[in-house]
This record gives C-alpha cells, structure tokens and sequence, in this order.
C-alpha cells in the first residue's frame, strides 16, 4: 500500500469523530474541508509530493550529495508524522472549543500544501 493511500485512511479514520460532534468547535468546517482536499489529493494521480506532507530542507540536502534511501525514507515518515500530528492537535482543539484549532490547521496544511 502506498504512503499516501495509508496517509488517507490515517485521515477516514478520523472522520467519524468530527461528523459524530453534536456541538461543531471553531474550526470544525474548516477541517472537514482541509481532510476532503486531503481525501481528494490521495485519490488523483498526481505529480510526485503534490498534496503529501513536507518538511523543511535540512542542512545534509545541502551538502551536494545524494540523499541515502533510508534518509528519504526518514524524512518522509517524519513529514507524515508531523502533518498527522498537527491536524490531529487541531481536531482535538476544536472538540474543546479553543481557537487555537486556527493555528494547528494552518500548521497542518502547511505541511500537506494545501493553500
């Protein structure tokens, strides 16, 4: 299974955590639409690293060396986890109220380069 189509159930799975709340937060619509852009990016085939998580280039991309396999793979299970992590800091400010949700999700789709 791919990275983005794990990256995507990762997403479903949440998904009837934010339908099931009776009492929508501050950033509920929001969101549910940020997850549909994800939901719909995992589903296109689309030029390699549109609409997956990213990270900021670190120093040793800078070296003018190739990166190793396993530094690729690094990488990107760290940009995974980081945008996961974020939205799911969103979704959980959200169930409670705070509008700190607002940051978090930007922080999130920073990182899945959603605009």
């Amino acid at each position: 299974m791919g990275r983005f189509c794990k990256l995507a159930l990762t997403v479903a799975a949440f998904l009837p955590i934010s339908a099931a709340a009776a009492n929508a937060g501050p950033c509920t619509a929001e969101i549910q639409k940020v997850e549909a852009q994800i939901r719909r990016a995992a589903a296109m085939p689309a030029p390699a690293g549109t609409g997956e998580p990213t990270a900021p280039q670190s120093i040793g991309a800078q070296l003018h060396h190739q990166p190793t396999s396993q530094s690729v793979k690094s990488a990107v299970a760290r940009a995974d986890a980081d945008a996961a992590a974020a939205l799911d800091r969103a979704r959980r400010a959200d169930a409670e109220g705070k509008p700190e949700c607002r940051k978090e999700l930007e922080i999130a789709k920073q990182l899945y380069g959603i605009y």
